[in-house]
């Protein structure tokens, strides 16, 4: 019997640590789940951009998910950045294959600084192979104006997105409110066929963000591996994420990552 739950991250490696399976991995860590990952591209990206991004061979990421669910075997998948339609359609057939269910589904589109890190198609194909398989599906409100091709500037247009998101197939959606305008509170919004629950939590003045829609995307993956339910793995994922910005790391110029271990961690004192 294995000890500890098991969680997977498809996603890509950002070279800066704030981002991608680097977060992914520190959030999985931190919340008590042993972490793997099938790395769909490598980039070059600092805290102030991406620079470069590199896919990897569709292929190698499928052989990467099939040693995973080999040993030690897969408890619940988080999938971030997929960049071509080609490793889109591999990592949805091994989904499948494998009879995979506990899938959260972050549809990473662009960086936080505008840079592309999927193509047009390999969009195309997620809603049509990908998100069908997800049990939740975790866009920021940026992503769910383009995925559903609609405006949202009110909880009104969130929930009409979100209809037009489920009739993609995802049994749940969590559009995140990080992006609306309310200056106190930031309020996720989580949709099913049956309803939707509103999960508030302050809104703290930091620019250091770097990666918290993979944060919380592998959070919620976490609390699944570790057997909770959705609601309860989205409402934990949210309040984890709130401490890690309320902890997040003054790092390089632009904007720094979370504090994934805020938990472990005294005062942090330079001693440079």
């Amino acid at each position: 019997m294995r000890s500890i739950p098991c969680a997977l991250t498809v996603a890509g490696s950002d070279s800066g640590g704030c981002a991608g399976i680097q977060a992914d991995l520190k959030t999985f860590a931190a919340l008590g789940v042993h972490g793997m990952s099938a790395i769909t591209a490598t980039t070059v990206q600092d805290t102030c951009r991406v620079h470069e991004v590199y896919p990897l061979p569709a292929g190698h990421v499928a052989r990467q998910i099939d040693a995973a669910v080999r040993d030690p075997g897969v408890d619940s998948v988080k999938t971030g950045m997929i960049p071509t339609p080609e490793t889109v359609e591999a990592v949805s057939d091994r989904i499948r294959r494998h009879r995979l269910e506990r899938v959260v589904v972050d549809p990473v589109i662009q960086s936080g600084y505008g840079h592309a890190l999927a193509s047009g198609e390999a969009v195309s194909r997620m809603k049509s192979l990908l998100f069908p398989l997800a049990l939740v599906l975790t866009p920021n409100l940026h992503e769910s104006e383009q995925l559903a091709g609609r405006e949202i500037r009110s909880e009104e247009a969130a929930a009409q997105a979100a209809r037009s998101l489920l009739d993609m197939g995802p049994r749940a959606v969590v559009i995140k409110g990080g992006h609306f305008r309310d200056p106190e509170r930031s309020t996720d919004l989580l949709f099913t066929e049956t309803g939707q629950v509103r999960l508030e939590g302050p809104r703290l003045p930091s620019r250091d963000t770097h990666g918290s829609g993979c944060t919380f995307a592998s959070a919620v993956a976490a609390h699944l591996a570790r057997g909770s339910g959705l609601e309860e793995s989205v409402r934990r994922a949210k309040e984890y994420v709130t401490e890690a910005i309320r902890h997040s790391l003054r790092l390089g110029e632009g904007s720094g990552p979370l504090g994934h271990f805020h938990a472990l961690w005294g005062p942090v004192e330079s001693e440079m």
